[in-house]
């Protein structure tokens, strides 16, 4: 059977925004159009535009100069999903399918591809539509670097650098004061920015999610520092982290939302038992979204742009379906159900891991 002609790719981004989304947006759209001729269409507000037939046409002219640019210039969600739409009769929310609707609206818009670009619950939803019949090309997004089968996600060494960079801030102030400074970082429940921003930033103790902590061990750790003359010390946790025994610090529910758990608060929690137990003055900052948002770090920019190129590359070879991976030092792809199949996590012997207890880094256990 001849393959189809493509003419027309249409383009999403979902989920949290992420520094180097741009970066992708310009090298589908520059690609597809250089090199091809096909048209480009941006999907408005990730799967939010899907449900709701927003979209536009995208030229070079909308794509020039957004190299450097964070966020997305097509706008994102985290709350859509075809599959499960928010209704609320009366004081309960019910969630529905209207995935019919969504692919309508794709076949409507004449489009021959849909683009994914986003993490694991947008490329989930991405393979769902593709078990539906509609041709999908995924490409991975995350600052939480979670997604299996590919080494980075554009966005997390960005996220990194920012992280980074306020260590180096907390070092200081924590100096000054001999106070002990917590850093709550994101990452879910994965702590790959929490370890290579801890290492980067020559943190006194990291907790990730993959090591639960002892709060015994950490009193003792920064009491020990002090007893030999470091009058501070530097922790950072990501907000999924947990002691034996416990779970994750919730923040709060969203309902309407379908991943309804939002993490966060670890950090105020580890102040407030630090000062108690160990008797040291603890200090508490939360980064939040300022992880996020800014310019891409050069090597973001690079890895969006090989994306990008990937992924236009996969649509005319038609391999629907999967994903853009970055393995070693280069560019392939793998079927995205491999990649959403479960979470990247940090393995408890990964050489950071090592490298950091070798140097005397604590991670609580």
């Amino acid at each position: 059977m001849k393959a189809a002609k493509i003419k027309r790719v249409g383009i999403l981004t979902g989920g949290g925004d992420c520094p180097g989304l741009n970066a992708v947006i310009r090298a589908v759209t520059k690609s597809a159009i250089s090199n091809h001729g096909w048209q480009v269409f941006g999907i408005e507000d990730g799967y939010a535009g899907l449900i709701e037939k927003r979209g536009h046409e995208l030229t070079q002219s909308h794509v020039s100069g957004i190299l450097t640019l964070g966020g997305t210039i097509l706008g994102t969600s985290n709350r859509a999903d075809p599959f499960k739409v928010p209704v609320i009769r009366g004081k309960k929310v019910f969630f529905e399918d209207h995935s019919d609707r969504a692919i309508e609206h794709f076949r409507q818009w004449g489009l021959d591809v849909l683009v994914a670009v986003g993490g694991d619950g947008t490329l989930s939803i991405a393979n769902h539509l593709f078990q539906k019949g509609v041709p999908v090309i995924g490409i991975p997004k995350t600052i939480d670097n979670d997604l299996s089968g590919t080494d980075y996600t554009f966005g997390f060494q960005t996220a990194v650098s920012i992280c980074t960079e306020a260590v180096d801030r907390l070092h200081t102030t924590a100096a000054a004061h001999h106070r002990v400074m917590i850093l709550e970082v994101m990452g879910r429940n994965a702590g790959w920015i929490a370890l290579y921003a801890g290492s980067a930033g020559g943190a006194d103790i990291i907790l990730i999610p993959e090591v639960p902590y002892s709060m015994e061990v950490i009193c003792r750790a920064v009491k020990k520092r002090a007893q030999y003359g470091k009058k501070f010390s530097l922790i950072v946790v990501a907000e999924g982290a947990k002691e034996k025994g416990g779970i994750a610090i919730i923040k709060k529910r969203d309902l309407k939302n379908p991943y309804p758990v939002k993490l966060g608060g670890v950090g105020s929690y580890l102040a407030e038992k630090i000062e108690k137990l160990a008797g040291l003055e603890t200090r508490s900052a939360n980064l939040g979204h300022i992880q996020r948002g800014g310019s891409p770090t050069p090597p973001d920019r690079n890895l969006g742009t090989l994306f990008g190129v990937h992924a236009v590359e996969l649509i005319q070879r038609q391999t629907w379906g999967h994903m853009v991976c970055a393995q070693g030092n280069l560019i392939k792809s793998i079927p995205i159900v491999q990649a959403v199949s479960k979470l990247k996590v940090v393995p408890h012997d990964h050489p950071m891991v090592r490298a950091c207890e070798a140097v005397g880094i604590n991670f609580g256990r």
